[in-house]
């Protein structure tokens, strides 16, 4: 196989899919119009409710669900081959990730901006409602320690990208100011933002910031602490903006790359190596029901229903936006994690015979995951991948290649880190407001912001301390590809009972119950195989327990949907 075939067939499925299935859920299902205020104008706050050019706001919500995850998740399922995980990531992209981020974030449109969580309990009941909540909240907790656990050790082993990074956190804040406070506004403050983006990464070359994992941990958990609490202009917004620049202008470059690197971009790879390779945890993992486990973001996401009905659906400006925002926004991300398998297929073999790893075709399936966890190479064998393949291409430095798809990958995680934050503090506030009356006394104390985001930060950085990838991957990613079953049903009762959408209901419900089962079968199989035996005492308590009561509320949860399937369409209210 070559990479040119394989990015050529992704720009066909992505742009045909976009113009008529993605269409057909905007005319057909949601049924979009222009001329219906959103959340954004309704309940316009200046903080959390603020319309935003449909550009920043894709900016956003894309930078926002990307992060590392549909990079790392694909660079570690090619030890089953390209062949699977190419499979996953546009079956996943097509028929759910797509379908369920786009209905995620306009139902939450229908309903005044409110979180998916709040949508099911509002469909089904109460009960659904403080079972999603909690859900919800566990499983961030755990988007937080895998995230933490990624961006430091990126900037320990890359300190360019480090010093790149937070000068653009700096760059952000100037480009908030300037968009929303003076005269500038959108077009000027853009060229402005452009300018200081490149000033950074040169700034980043030249001044690399050295500091150990457990340092880059305690500034995360800072940083974070600030991002999760500020108004959305100040810096989630404009950042998010900005390092979409970085993310289009990477995928432009690599996709052009790898489609005309002609002969050279054979892929060595194998395709396929076996049904049950070393990935989870290092142990035997049968591709299905664990694939899951590994690839998340790449292919589908839970984590992306809350970005879109918690910050994203609450800064829409149009309706008709919501399609290229939520729909396309998953789609560019599969274009993403198939430049990352098409990168490794190509130059995988070379970066391990150059770093004298022994991973080889013929042992492939048993030592590649292993290897590339052991020499923390998650990023690394995309970054260096990547890097070749702009070497082949362009004659671009190898190491220029290497330290920005390194940067590449630290700016998402971290638009990804503080949005889950962010939204963290959204469930914890509500989940708090359920208890007690949140106006007066403990209530308002518990519920205070600042608060809320330094228990969320606390408990994230004390599961990333000890670096237990292992563990933390597989445990976030079925945890999120559970979130992702859960929302697509809470998406089937809408469009069903709500929307009157006739047999377009199938095609949300089917893929709904597939996933549900699918990340079932494999969060039980993670939980008796593999939580057992690996990682600090601690972690392995925490993760599994976080996990069982996931798997808890999830059964839980299903109950209560069936329950709601079963009532007549009568007895819901149409959306507002």
């Amino acid at each position: 196989m070559n990479s040119a075939v394989v990015i050529l067939i992704a720009a066909a499925i992505y742009l045909g899919m976009y113009f008529s299935y993605g269409k057909s859920l905007q005319n057909k299902v949601v049924r979009a119009d222009s001329n219906r205020p959103t959340p954004a104008h309704k309940l316009y706050d200046g903080v959390d409710y603020v319309p935003a050019h449909p550009l920043v706001l894709y900016g956003h919500h894309f930078a926002s669900i990307a992060g590392a995850g549909p990079i790392v998740g694909p660079a570690v399922a090619m030890a089953w081959g390209w062949l699977p995980g190419l499979i996953w990531v546009w079956f996943g992209n097509v028929f759910i990730g797509a379908v369920h981020d786009y209905l995620a974030l306009m139902s939450s449109v229908r309903y005044d901006g409110k979180s998916v969580q709040w949508i099911a309990g509002k469909l089904m009941s109460r009960r659904t409602g403080i079972a999603f909540e909690f859900y919800i909240l566990f499983a961030l907790l755990l988007v937080l320690a895998a995230f933490m656990s990624v961006i430091a050790t990126i900037f320990n082993k890359t300190p360019e990208a480090a010093t790149a990074s937070i000068l653009f956190l700096v760059s952000a804040v100037i480009v908030g100011y300037l968009m929303y406070k003076t005269s500038l506004h959108f077009a000027g403050s853009t060229i402005v933002g452009l300018v200081l983006l490149i000033i950074s990464v040169y700034l980043g070359f030249k001044f690399p910031i050295h500091a150990s994992y457990h340092a880059w941990n305690v500034f995360l958990f800072a940083y974070i602490i600030i991002a999760a609490s500020l108004p959305v202009w100040i810096l989630l917004q404009p950042r998010d903006y900005l390092n979409a620049y970085i993310l289009w202008f990477g995928l432009i470059l690599g996709g052009v790359a790898f489609a005309i690197l002609g002969s050279k971009g054979t892929f060595t790879a194998p395709s396929f190596t076996t049904w049950s390779a070393n990935v989870v945890g290092g142990k035997p993992s049968p591709f299905w029901p664990t694939i899951p486990l590994v690839i998340a973001c790449g292919s589908l996401s839970g984590f992306h229903s809350i970005v879109g009905s918690g910050t994203t659906s609450k800064q829409l400006d149009n309706e008709l936006h919501g399609l290229m925002v939520g729909y396309g926004g998953m789609f560019t991300e599969g274009f993403l994690s198939t430049i990352v398998i098409a990168s490794i297929a190509v130059y995988g073999l070379k970066v391990f015979q150059g770093l004298n790893i022994p991973v080889t075709v013929d042992n492939w399936g048993a030592q590649y995951a292993i290897q590339v966890v052991k020499h923390g190479l998650k990023v690394g064998i995309f970054a260096k991948s990547y890097a070749y393949g702009l070497q082949d291409a362009f004659g671009i430095p190898f190491k220029t290649g290497a330290v920005f798809a390194s940067l590449w990958v630290s700016a998402f995680a971290l638009t990804t880190l503080d949005t889950a934050t962010r939204l963290g503090r959204f469930a914890w506030q509500e989940v708090v407001g359920m208890f007690m009356d949140t106006s007066e006394g403990t209530g308002k104390i518990l519920s205070n912001k600042w608060l809320a985001s330094f228990v969320l930060a606390l408990v994230g950085m004390w599961l990333a301390w000890g670096n237990q990838w292992l563990i933390l991957w597989p445990a976030f990613s079925g945890m999120n590809q559970m979130l992702a079953s859960i929302a697509m049903m809470t998406a089937a009762l809408w469009v069903t009972k709500v929307q009157r959408a006739g047999k377009w209901s199938w095609a949300v419900l089917i893929p709904a119950l597939f996933l549900w089962i699918t990340v079932t079968l494999a969060l039980l199989w993670f939980l008796v195989v593999v939580v057992p035996g690996i990682g600090a005492v601690g972690t392995r308590y925490a993760v599994g327990f976080i996990t069982l009561v996931g798997i808890l509320l999830n059964l839980l949860l299903v109950f209560d949907f069936w329950a709601a399937w079963k009532k007549p369409a009568e007895e819901y209210a149409a959306a507002s």
